[in-house]
């Protein structure tokens, strides 16, 4: 058996295709990405319905004269919103600028929000190594959370205008309104990955660094939103109250879970790849991109600027 194993080591570490996927699900297990993941599901799960009713709010005091435009841009929120938006959308799509639901729903949605983008950052950090002595401070990773949420937000909203550009064009019938729709969809997920990428982390890396990353979790977040639909036709439109509503429950959270966890994997590629973490030995017997692993693992926990950490290895 030792022997079979030490052969599939050799053979995956002489494979780039097969040595970065084990690097990265390597990383991805040491670094205990799946509680972070957990985490993000927890704050993304509460602040779901807080950020609907305040963008809902906000889109109904802007365009209150143009209910067109409003509906496009709240179809376009609810389309990046798989599973709890079409369950939503006859319930809060109502409201029109309530300065009560406003006030609620930002306050809520800011605290649940920013749990998110400090759950994420966090993570970052740790998929990067970052020792707590140069993490962000606690003023700058909430100034680059609200950033993140806003620019998320701005978004969505770029994006459900040119849809609307382009639908009320007719321009090669339904065909291409689906195209364009695909684009746009990517397109925003796409600008809300790179910023939180960009932003969250306290180690600045390089866009091209990043860009990896972004490409596997907008491709995922694309499949992602496609069972979120087809599980809210198959699963949840034929059910009762009662059993929809469980249904929705365990349909947001399933999302939540799965998204988290592919965001801190397209993470982990950019992390393997930056730092040349790959191949890693399966066998116990540490390649170079061990060593580096694990001498990053020990600087990473510094908290004290005065601190140093040497690495020593035995031969």
């Amino acid at each position: 058996m030792q022997r079979l194993l030490g052969r599939l080591d050799g053979w995956q570490r002489r494979r780039r295709l097969v040595a970065f996927p084990v690097a990265v699900v390597r990383k991805f297990a040491d670094d205990r990405a799946s509680r972070h993941a957990v985490r993000i599901a927890y704050y993304a799960f509460f602040s779901v319905f807080p950020l609907l009713l305040a963008f809902v709010s906000i889109v109904g005091f802007v365009l209150q004269d143009d209910p067109g435009r409003r509906d496009d841009i709240l179809n376009s929120a609810y389309a990046e919103m798989p599973v709890v938006g079409p369950f939503v959308r006859s319930d809060i799509g109502t409201i029109g600028g309530s300065g009560v639901a406003l006030a609620v729903g930002v306050g809520v949605a800011l605290w649940a929000g920013l749990g998110i983008t400090l759950a994420l950052g966090q993570a970052l950090d740790a998929t990067w190594n970052v020792a707590p002595v140069e993490q962000l401070g606690y003023v700058a990773r909430r100034v680059r959370g609200l950033a993140v949420l806003a620019t998320a937000g701005l978004a969505i909203v770029a994006s459900s205008v040119l849809s609307g550009a382009v639908t009320s064009g007719r321009v090669g019938g339904e065909a291409w309104t689906a195209a364009a729709g695909l684009m746009l969809s990517l397109a925003v997920d796409t600008v809300a990955v790179l910023a939180g990428f960009r932003l969250l982390a306290s180690e600045r890396r390089r866009v091209a660094e990043l860009l990896p990353g972004v490409v596997v979790a907008t491709l995922g977040l694309l499949v992602l939103q496609t069972l979120g639909a087809w599980y809210v036709n198959s699963a949840i439109a034929r059910a009762s109250d009662t059993y929809g509503l469980f249904a929705t429950v365990i349909g947001v959270l399933s999302w939540l879970s799965l998204a988290a966890q592919l965001i801190l994997i397209a993470a982990e590629v950019n992390a393997v790849g930056a730092l040349r973490l790959w191949p890693r030995s399966l066998t116990g017997d540490p390649t170079a991109a061990d060593m580096r692993a694990l001498e990053r693992y020990a600087e990473a926990v510094r908290r004290d600027p005065r601190a140093q950490v040497d690495v020593h290895w035995e031969h």
